[in-house]
């Protein structure tokens, strides 16, 4: 036989229910974005609507109609008569490559700026002082139009290039350099050289765990730096030197052929990298000031010398400190 649950005991449990702090906020975001939802909705049927009276379509079809503009700075074929899906993929691949160059430049750049700041030299360290303090101070739009009309204003016309040893041409309408054309055999080449770099990481390893048994210190630099160069020439040679240069020429008013790097890119990847330099030279500063004074102290009392000390002692502990903002500094460049 059933028991009928009285209306007062009912009305008492949602009661509780709606005081207890935990369901009563689960409920609140329920509404929320049953809310949020519906005035999406909403949203998008009214778009929809007003684009239909237009006779204008909703959707993603655009991509596959022509641009019609035309993008000077590519790394893939590309023309004005390409799709708008093709221009997106053309700009997404130029941002990686001015991203890719600034972060190299910057990176080495930085690091010299943030060493040389803790020079003995008073010279060099009040020089990078004045780079760093200038130029992080200056906003990053400015850099830029002004590396472009360095460039612009500074170099000559393509009729009175600046000829760098035959290949390389300095001009207004920016810099042609040779462009590499790349043979079937070549792959040999590129496998050589992942097999030399496999071979330096092993071969760090090991004179790393033979300096902890020994104490002998090996010159691993030099010979991953012999081995990354001698052994891809090794085979670049014996293949047969699968790889030849396209040299830019002047033709009419321009150089054709070649790599051209246009003014707007080299002003864009050098102002980007100059500015976040500066950033991450007070990074590195930093860093090596943050490792304990008595680390440079032992280091001195052992006979190493002050670059070794840096290389071998100072840089690795301060990389703790380095790496987490200077990843910052990079998302902050691709993002500029």
């Amino acid at each position: 036989m059933s028991v009928a649950v009285p209306p007062q005991s009912e009305s008492r449990s949602l009661s509780a229910l709606w005081r207890d702090e935990q369901i009563r906020g689960v409920l609140v975001q329920i509404m929320v974005m049953a809310a949020l939802f519906a005035l999406a909705a909403y949203l998008v049927h009214n778009a929809i609507a007003n684009l239909e009276a237009l006779g204008k379509t909703f959707g993603f079809d655009f991509l596959e109609a022509p641009a019609g503009y035309d993008i000077n700075q590519r790394l893939i074929e590309y023309d004005s008569r390409s799709s708008n899906l093709r221009a997106t993929i053309v700009g997404v691949l130029n941002t990686a490559l001015v991203a890719v160059c600034g972060i190299v430049l910057a990176t080495l750049m930085g690091f010299t700026l943030g060493v040389l700041r803790l020079s003995q030299n008073w010279i060099l360290s009040r020089i990078s002082y004045c780079i760093v303090e200038f130029c992080r101070n200056v906003p990053v739009l400015v850099h830029i139009l002004l590396w472009h009309g360095i460039i612009v204003h500074s170099l000559p016309r393509p009729r009175n290039a600046i000829a760098v040893g035959d290949s390389v041409f300095l001009t207004n309408r920016g810099i042609y350099t040779p462009r590499p054309l790349f043979e079937p055999a070549f792959e040999y080449v590129v496998y050589a050289l992942i097999a030399a770099i496999a071979l330096a990481f092993a071969f760090a390893r090991w004179a790393r765990r033979r300096q902890d048994q020994t104490g002998q210190i090996l010159p691993v630099m030099p010979v991953n730096a012999a081995l990354i160069v001698l052994l891809p020439s090794l085979v670049f040679f014996i293949v047969g030197t699968p790889l030849d240069w396209e040299q830019p020429a002047l033709r009419g008013f321009n150089f054709s052929g070649g790599i051209p790097l246009r003014p707007e890119f080299v002003a864009l990847c050098w102002a980007l990298s100059l500015y976040t330099a500066c950033f991450i030279a007070e990074i590195v500063r930093a860093g090596i000031l943050a490792v304990s004074s008595g680390q440079h102290e032992a280091a001195s009392a052992l006979g190493l010398r002050p670059g070794w000390t840096l290389r071998l002692i100072v840089l690795p502990q301060a990389l703790r400190v380095i790496v987490p903002p200077l990843t910052s500094q990079y998302l902050n460049l691709t993002k500029n």
